[in-house]
């Protein structure tokens, strides 16, 4: 079974604009609602892929009932915590292939919530294989969460994958997480350089490989992916595709390689089936969305070759 950890969940809200004009009025010409939150994109990735999946973080409010009635119509295992705030919303409004974001902090965590939640965790803990944790932290947490829980998947033998940015992943990689999956950009962040070669990116993965993490999943967009170990160094090169909606491609891979990893692919499928989920997301209008047929198809045109430092 496979858990996923979203602590600041939100209702996205999407309005699509034939053009979107500042100070001026604005009619959309649809909307699309859905539960939203990086780990939620994964919740239901993992769900149409056929895995059962257990949900928590925190929820609270109209929208928190919301997102709940939500989960059970996706057949997922909801135990997410609730909490006196109001869960958040956030907005994206696309026109002319261009997207503007308005993003609520969310709700302010009171102790007894977190430690309600952290006793939820180590029931999933019990039960779960693997743990997905990814996306912001809620107000009220401290940046070095996603190591506490890192360590305590690690005191029970469970594979824990990191998606997150910042001193959130900064401090999180110190709990030794079995994988993370930092975008161009975090990555760059990270490692505290504002240009990167593929030479640099590897010798930097390796590094955080040495230090306790198992695999370092690099996504490249369109220029495909990178994943790194102590043993092996793989690029994957993708397909050119018509992007359609983007968001939610980077979760879309996190859940496929938890999920390939979780069938005992070999690892240079599992870095293909990752890679297949994304392109999959990014042809679908949906967020966190895929499609098993196309991603059985653009797998068996993504290309992997090994690599070694130096080349």
């Amino acid at each position: 079974m496979i858990a996923t950890v979203t602590l600041n969940p939100a209702i996205d809200i999407r309005y699509n604009l034939s053009g979107f004009q500042k100070g001026q009025v604005n009619r959309v010409s649809s909307v699309d609602k859905t539960i939203g939150g990086k780990g939620l994109n994964v919740s239901r990735v993992l769900s149409q892929l056929g895995t059962e999946v257990i949900c928590t973080g925190f929820l609270g409010g109209k929208s928190g009932e919301w997102i709940a009635d939500q989960l059970s119509h996706g057949k997922l295992i909801d135990r997410f915590v609730a909490i006196e705030g109001e869960t958040r919303s956030c907005l994206a409004i696309l026109s002319k292939n261009e997207q503007t974001e308005i993003l609520e902090k969310g709700p302010y965590l009171l102790e007894n919530e977190i430690a309600a939640f952290l006793e939820i965790y180590e029931s999933i803990l019990e039960k779960a294989e693997y743990v997905i944790v990814s996306g912001s932290l809620p107000r009220g947490i401290e940046a070095d969460f996603y190591q506490i829980l890192a360590e305590k998947a690690n005191q029970k033998r469970k594979y824990l994958l990191m998606d997150a940015s910042g001193i959130v992943l900064e401090k999180g990689i110190t709990g030794k997480p079995f994988l993370i999956k930092p975008n161009m950009e975090e990555f760059k962040q990270l490692v505290g350089l504002e240009h990167l070669t593929i030479d640099q990116m590897i010798r930097h993965a390796k590094s955080i490989c040495r230090n306790g993490v198992q695999y370092v999943l690099l996504s490249l967009g369109q220029e495909g992916a990178i994943l790194v170990s102590n043993a092996i160094i793989l690029q994957a090169s993708i397909p050119k595709v018509k992007v359609i909606n983007p968001v939610g491609s980077g979760d879309s891979m996190l859940a496929g390689f938890t999920y390939a990893h979780s069938k005992d692919f070999l690892i240079e499928r599992a870095l293909k089936w990752a890679c297949a989920c994304g392109i999959s997301n990014a042809v679908s209008e949906k967020t966190g969305s895929i499609n098993i047929s196309q991603v059985n198809r653009f797998a068996e045109d993504i290309k992997v070759i090994e690599l070694r430092v130096g080349d």
